[in-house]
């Protein structure tokens, strides 16, 4: 497992778990469930926020967010 932060644009993923926060409840109700697939559309020119797509729509999220997502990468399903 990698944090979602750590994946490159253009790979695709899958959610395993958050890490306990406060926004934990905010990443469940943006659809960032456990099993739910992942795709990392784009990544800002600073790194800074990411474009995932995820349940069928598009999402902006804060590099610091996406660290508390741990997911399971596609190459290794």
């Amino acid at each position: 497992m990698v944090p979602l932060s750590k994946l490159p644009a253009g790979k695709r993923a899958v959610i395993k778990h958050h890490e306990q926060s406060d926004f934990q409840l905010t990443l469940m109700e943006m659809g960032c469930i456990p099993g739910e697939a992942v795709w990392i559309q784009m990544i800002a020119p600073l790194g800074d926020p990411l474009a995932i797509q995820i349940a069928g729509y598009y999402l902006s999220i804060r590099r610091s967010d996406a660290e508390k997502i741990m997911v399971i990468p596609s190459s290794l399903l």
